[in-house]
């Protein structure tokens, strides 16, 4: 599985990627990483962790955490503050559930708990169309479900080369890994999760919706819930202050 590690910090900081990283690893993306996540890495050593390159069918939510657990082992890190954006969040959720000692604070960023007909829909689409290997209408889907309509106005005019230059070689990681997202369902084990939990998103979000935030702070005891107004799924990229907002919390 490809990583990229960067920070001085004494502290662990694992922050996993969403279902994007089905289409590109995280491999070649160390500069642009430690530069979105740059107010982390005066306090921690942050590890930015894909899923493993080559995913068999039916891989789950929970086999993806595990394989995080097993990269932790290798890389001799004991423990850590997570951050899962996401389809991240649903595998940062399965490994506070079956790996507690291995967490320490859990921040969980536009994700959900379980299935539900946004997500179905959404994803269930992006499935459709990536086996018909259309690329362009996964990119605008995507970023028209996931952006402010202020940064779409920006952006638009450039849908055309982002697409081109961002096609991936194949599909079979991003379907394996979106079927997973259809299946995952931790809702009834959340509140094991015992560790310190922001859940974080926005009111917008058109992609997992903002239910599926409030039912996981709902269900964990020890836990925080902060939502975005003007923001939806993309949040985590446009908001000028979650960066500094997580690093208060954590």
């Amino acid at each position: 599985m490809d990583y990229v590690s960067f920070g001085v910090g004494n502290k662990n900081l694992i922050i996993i990627p969403g279902l994007g990283d089905g289409l590109r690893t995280v491999k070649g993306m160390a500069v642009s990483l430690a530069f979105m996540y740059r107010q982390f890495a005066k306090e921690y050593t942050v590890y930015v962790f894909s899923r493993r390159n080559n995913l068999a069918k039916g891989f789950t939510t929970r086999n993806m955490a595990q394989d995080i657990v097993e990269a932790m082992n290798l890389l001799n890190i004991s423990n850590a503050d997570i951050m899962g954006v996401s389809q991240g969040g649903m595998i940062a959720q399965c490994m506070a559930i079956n790996n507690p000692e291995k967490v320490n604070k859990l921040v969980l960023a536009v994700t959900s708990s379980k299935p539900n007909e946004i997500i179905n829909n959404v994803v269930g689409n992006w499935i459709q169309l990536a086996k018909k290997e259309d690329f362009k209408n996964i990119f605008l889907d995507t970023a028209e479900k996931s952006y402010s309509e202020k940064h779409l106005k920006k952006y638009r005019k450039y849908y055309n080369i982002l697409w081109r230059v961002s096609k991936p070689k194949d599909y079979k990681r991003f379907i394996i890994q979106a079927n997973s997202c259809l299946i995952h369902n931790v809702y009834d084990d959340l509140d094991k999760i015992k560790c310190h939990t922001l859940i974080i998103g926005g009111k917008q979000d058109s992609i997992v919706g903002v239910n599926s935030l409030k039912e996981i702070a709902d269900r964990i005891s020890n836990s925080e819930l902060f939502l975005y107004e003007d923001y939806g799924h993309a949040v985590y990229e446009e908001a000028k202050d979650f960066n500094e907002r997580v690093l208060k919390y954590l």
